[in-house]
């Protein structure tokens, strides 16, 4: 009943939110802030010039136990490793070649003007027990997971994996650091991650099981108590894009809407996605009133955005061969690109048609190749987090 609730809750806000965008033109308009340019933490959207970012370490990552919660986030194909590798490191010599390709592309950020934070080295292979579960831990790889910079709030996700509920650990003193020098610092309710956040019967055998379940709006995350990811929620100044995923509740969206009310409008957007877990390689927002949308994941709400005047770009067909290994994600991590200002975009090296579809928008790119550090489970947006960026807060959707 309570799923019922919400799920009604979220489609009268976007009848809503649809009939006021048939209305609009785009508009960028410009508010007070009240932040000063010093400021240590301080980023409002995907584009502004990038300063400071905070990039992810492959160091010592852990393949997560094979939970019901990770079955229903991985394909059936990789099934076998987890069941076979749960609790033990991932292969070293790939997490070797991806430790390499981050502190290249490290290197590359510092060359282009940009700040390089990195989080602490954690033992991920430890195991531990709260009075609802057991697990081991995964890695400290994808700070957009977990962290979410609003303005000058940094904002610690609570997560849904059981093996991802300490890694806030390896963030917590690059967070004090930044909260002792003035930044706003919230940490959301922390789940239990108790059985009854999780549908322990989910029924995922096929891709046409996953589009089915998805598009009856059922996941493997129930709504027994607020969970979400920070990389299922994408920013545009003043309105924020978020998704109903098998990592991020209604519950957990319904906390983010009122604890950044007024100031901020939380939309929730869906997708033909057969199996929702992060937004940014599905729809990535990379300058105003310009995103990128993954044309195998359609999005349901995209005529509220060509109305307001958006120019939705279609990615072309990732170039990543069949048989390198994803373990964590699709071949669309391609698109997941950090824009380091409106006219710089970083990429992957192997990913040349993607390169002309950006230098045909006037947008010049730097090119790193990190396809070890994608197995892992992430592109350049997924293995950083913008944590300054030189602009104000505008509105791009009115």
């Amino acid at each position: 009943m309570l799923a019922k609730g919400f799920t009604g809750w979220v489609q009268r806000t976007f009848q809503s939110t649809q009939a006021a965008a048939a209305s609009t033109k785009i508009c960028f308009a410009e508010v007070t802030d009240p932040v000063t340019k010093d400021h240590p933490v301080c980023s409002y959207n995907e584009w502004d010039p990038l300063e400071e970012v905070i990039v992810g370490r492959a160091e010592n990552a852990y393949v997560p136990p094979f939970s019901v919660e990770v079955k229903a986030n991985t394909y059936e194909k990789y099934w076998p490793f987890y069941q076979k590798y749960g609790g033990q490191s991932f292969p070293k010599e790939h997490v070797q070649k991806a430790v390499a390709e981050i502190e290249e592309m490290c290197n590359i950020l510092k060359m282009e003007g940009v700040n390089v934070r990195r989080p602490e080295l954690i033992d991920w292979s430890v195991k531990y027990s709260t009075p609802d579960f057991e697990s081991s831990g995964l890695y400290a790889a994808m700070p957009r997971d977990i962290l979410l910079v609003i303005g000058n709030e940094i904002i610690e996700a609570p997560m849904a994996w059981r093996a991802r509920f300490f890694e806030y650990r390896a963030y917590r003193p690059l967070i004090k650091e930044y909260f002792r020098r003035g930044a706003k610092w919230t940490t959301a309710p922390k789940p239990t991650m108790s059985n009854d956040l999780y549908d322990q019967d989910y029924p995922i055998r096929t891709v046409e099981d996953r589009h089915k379940l998805a598009a009856q709006g059922k996941f493997v995350t129930t709504e027994f108590e607020p969970c979400f990811d920070a990389a299922d929620f994408m920013r545009a100044g003043r309105d924020i894009f978020a998704q109903r995923s098998q990592v991020t509740n209604y519950l957990g969206i319904e906390w983010m809407r009122r604890h950044l009310a007024p100031d901020y409008r939380v939309h929730v957007i869906s997708f033909k996605d057969p199996n929702p877990m992060h937004i940014d390689a599905t729809f990535n927002v990379i300058g105003p009133g310009l995103v990128l949308s993954n044309p195998d994941r359609p999005c349901h709400q995209i005529d509220m955005f060509k109305k307001a005047g958006w120019t939705v770009v279609t990615p072309p067909t990732p170039l990543i061969p069949d048989d390198h290994p994803l373990w964590m994600s699709s071949k669309w991590l391609s698109m997941n690109v950090l824009m380091l200002d409106e006219k710089r975009v970083m990429v992957d090296a192997n990913e040349h048609s993607i390169h002309k579809m950006f230098e045909n928008l006037g947008i010049s790119t730097v090119k790193v190749s990190i396809r070890h550090a994608n197995s892992l489970g992430g592109g350049f947006h997924c293995w950083t987090c913008d944590v300054r960026r030189r602009g104000t807060l505008q509105s791009y959707f009115d």
